[in-house]
């Protein structure tokens, strides 16, 4: 069983995540463990009595598979649907897709999965996985992993188990959030990469002197402020220090999180105005658009970039505030799919795990959608873009994973206390004692101490 302390095992070390994710491109693809795992494998068994070996061919998956989807976008969503048509090719399984507005899909998965939830549905490591495992609302698939386990690194398992020890989650890809920047508009204005606060605010003064605005910014949805709360909080804090919170076991009344807001607060002049009223990808129009310089983001940001335009979109890690952390957590989210508690059809939907473990299928998706790395160690990674492979390079070398506040922690806090609590701050940054005091309240509403 996984540590309840740390339940996903998200401290990754650069040598174990690179296990998981390819390493750079251009290194020897690992050969596929997955290549005999197709429908009709053989399962060998021993007869019982007479203690001589039997084979005897599994039966071959049939029907349809049908898939709760959050890919509402259309590149992730003509993405998934290349897969699925390839699974439906190479194994005869319709797969029919049920997608939903992604953020509907996640203010109303409760719902959705303690109804009639289709066989298999996207959905994410971390907590936000764990909790529905522990309501009984998605199947275990032991049996799945143990035929696709050895195309994962070991943390990337811990990140797919449930609290029950388990498993219960196919990771599928992985993506950074960073500092997201056009080097056309960086190289005609002169700007340098910061790699400090105080340089970043430099460099966001002589921005906005320019006329740009320093830092594209959206919230209008709840969750994209949550990414540079988690940055400030670990370049501030430390790594540890924001498990420890997300898991309820440290204050959000104390100073340490009372100086995070007020850091935040000094950066916000430096933010594009009416964030509450503005989506990520109008925010990232500012940036294809060359009307804001950066944006902190994850590298989906490349989905509202056209394929030249992405070919000028590059990063840089958060800057450092604390020299005793520097910039060694990175926060990057894995994305993968589950299984519902009572499937329909559950060879078929099994099947559909089994192959979107593949780096068969995770390199169909990013042929349309390389704004990711994959999860499976098997995967190509000699296509890469540019992006991709600076995206591996940042990943490996931190010393620590987070995978995102609404996933970090429980769901019920992240909606209820710290989704609208960020939002008030935005709006009115000046009472951050009441800020705190009031999440504080709540949480211990919430977790209970």
């Amino acid at each position: 069983m996984t540590n309840p302390e740390n339940p996903l095992g998200t401290e990754i070390s650069r040598r174990r995540l690179l296990q998981g994710i390819g390493a750079a491109a251009g290194l020897a693809v690992m050969p596929s463990v997955l290549a005999a795992c197709g429908s009709s494998e053989a399962t060998t068994t021993t007869a019982a009595a007479s203690g001589n070996q039997t084979t005897t061919a599994a039966p071959a998956a049939t029907g349809t598979v049908s898939v709760g989807s959050n890919a509402s976008d259309e590149v992730p969503r003509t993405a998934y649907q290349n897969v699925f048509d390839a699974f439906t090719t190479k194994t005869g399984v319709d797969v029919k897709v049920n997608t939903i507005d992604h953020n509907t899909f996640q203010e109303q998965i409760n719902n959705y999965l303690q109804g009639k939830p289709d066989d298999v549905f996207t959905w994410f490591a971390g907590y936000r996985m764990q909790f529905f495992a522990d309501q009984g609302l998605s199947t275990q698939i032991d049996d799945v992993w143990s035929e696709v386990g050895g195309n994962y690194s070991s943390p990337l398992k811990s990140a797919s188990t449930g609290l029950d020890g388990h498993q219960y989650f196919i990771p599928f890809y992985l993506y950074p959030w960073a500092v997201f920047y056009r080097k056309s508009l960086f190289e005609e204005k002169g700007y340098t990469i910061p790699t400090t606060l105080d340089e970043f605010k430099t460099l966001c003064g002589g921005i906005a002197d320019d006329g740009l605005v320093p830092i594209a910014f959206a919230d209008k949805d709840g969750w994209p402020a949550m990414g540079t709360f988690d940055y400030l909080n670990m370049r501030m804090n430390g790594y540890q220090f924001h498990v420890d919170l997300m898991g309820g076991r440290e204050s959000w009344n104390s100073d340490a999180v009372k100086q995070v807001f007020a850091q935040w607060a000094e950066l916000l002049p430096y933010h594009q105005e009416g964030a509450l009223g503005r989506t990520w990808q109008e925010a990232a129009q500012s940036l294809v658009n060359k009307e804001a310089a950066m944006y902190v983001l994850g590298m989906f940001v490349g989905q509202q970039f056209s394929d030249e335009e992405r070919d000028d979109l590059d990063f840089f890690a958060f800057p450092e505030i604390n020299s005793e952390f520097g910039q060694d957590s990175v926060e990057a989210p894995i994305d993968g799919l589950m299984l519902s508690k009572a499937p329909a059809n559950m060879d078929g939907a099994k099947e559909l795990l089994k192959f979107m473990s593949t780096g068969e299928a995770q390199g169909i998706y990013l042929a349309s959608d390389p704004n990711n790395v994959a999860a499976g160690s098997d995967a190509d990674t000699s296509g890469y873009n540019s992006l991709q492979k600076k995206a591996v390079e940042l990943i490996g070398s931190a010393a620590h994973i987070s995978q995102f506040l609404d996933r970090d922690t429980r769901p019920d806090f992240a909606s209820t206390v710290a989704l609208p609590s960020l939002q008030s701050f935005l709006n009115n940054p000046s009472d951050i004692d009441g800020l705190v005091k009031s999440m504080e309240d709540q949480k211990l509403a919430i977790f209970g101490s």
